[in-house]
C-alpha cells in the first residue's frame, strides 16, 4: 500500500507543482505578487480544529511582521502554503493550505500540534522558559524539524540545543533512515543546492539519544529544503529540483504524524 501511494506521490507532484505556479499567476515571476515585499503582515492563526497545521515557529521580539529579514521568518508564508497543498494532495491529513500558524516555543498552544518549524537557528537563542518548554514538548511526542542554515552556524545551534537536551548527541543520517522512506523512496541525498559549497547534511536527535528511537529533531544542515517551496511557483529553479524539497517535505510530516 505505502509503495502504491508513493508511486501515485511522484505522478502527481508534477502536477500540483504545476498548478501551485498557476494558482499563484504562472512561473517566470517573483512568487510575491509582483515587486517583492520586504514585509509581510502576519495572518491570524488557524483557530484548532483537529487538522493538520503548519506551525513555524518564532522567537525573539514579537515585531507583528514577518520580514524577510527575520530569519525565522524566512519563506513565509508562501513556502508553508505551497507545501501544505502538496501535502494536501498526497495525504488523508486535510492540512489547512492557507492558514499556518506561528508560534513560539513556550506557547501553551504548541501542544496542540505534533510538527513544528524551526528556521534558520544560527541567529537563535531561547530563554529559560523556552529551553523548558521545548524539552517538554519534545518529550510529550513532538517533532521539529530544522531548516536553512549553513556551516558556521551549527555552534549556535548545538549550543541552544544543549540547553533544551543536555545529553543530546547528534547522528548524521545516510539514505537508508527509515524517515526518508515514509511516504516516498528517497533515492539519494544529494539534493539540489541553494547553498555553497555542498553537500547538505541530515542530521537527528534520537529519544534517548537512540537510534532505535524515534526522531525527535530532524535536521537540514547546510541546505535550505523550505527555499524550494517558496520558489516552486515561479520556474526560478527546474520543478524536478521542487519535487525532491517536498518529497523529504512530505516524508517528514508522515514520520512526525506515525512515530
Amino acid at each position: 500500500m505505502r509503495k502504491t501511494a508513493a508511486i501515485m506521490g511522484v505522478l502527481l507532484l508534477a502536477g500540483v507543482t504545476t498548478l501551485v505556479a498557476q494558482r499563484r499567476g504562472g512561473f517566470g515571476g517573483d512568487g510575491r505578487g509582483g515587486g517583492g515585499v520586504s514585509q509581510i503582515l502576519i495572518a491570524p492563526n488557524a483557530a484548532y480544529d483537529g487538522r493538520f497545521t503548519f506551525v513555524r515557529i518564532r522567537y525573539g521580539p514579537d515585531y507583528g511582521l514577518a520580514s524577510q529579514r527575520l530569519p525565522w521568518s524566512h519563506d513565509y508564508p508562501s513556502g508553508e502554503q505551497h507545501f501544505m497543498k502538496i501535502l494536501d494532495e498526497l495525504s488523508l491529513l486535510n492540512p489547512h493550505t492557507e492558514e499556518t500558524n506561528i508560534l513560539p516555543f513556550d506557547s501553551p498552544d504548541l501542544a496542540k500540534y505534533p510538527v513544528a518549524y524551526l528556521c534558520e537557528p544560527g541567529g537563535w537563542s531561547l530563554s529559560d522558559q523556552e529551553a523548558a518548554s521545548l524539552r517538554a514538548y519534545l518529550h510529550k511526542g513532538g517533532f521539529v524539524i530544522v531548516d536553512d542554515f549553513r556551516y558556521q552556524h551549527w555552534g549556535t545551534f548545538e549550543a541552544q540545543m544543549s540547553r533544551v537536551l543536555p545529553e543530546a548527541r547528534f547522528f548524521d543520517l545516510d539514505i537508508s533512515n527509515s524517515i526518508f522512506h515514509s511516504f516516498f523512496e528517497i533515492k539519494t541525498l544529494d539534493v539540489p543546492q541553494y547553498y555553497d559549497p555542498p553537500p547538505a547534511i541530515f542530521r537527528a536527535i534520537y529519544e534517548d539519544n537512540d537510534p532505535t528511537k524515534r526522531i525527535m529533531v530532524m535536521i537540514n544542515y547546510n541546505t535550505d529544503i523550505s527555499e524550494f517551496w517558496e520558489w516552486s511557483d515561479t520556474g526560478f529553479r527546474p520543478v524536478d529540483e521542487s519535487n525532491e524539497a517536498y518529497k523529504i517535505g512530505v516524508n517528514y510530516i508522515i514520520y512526525g504524524m506515525t512515530h
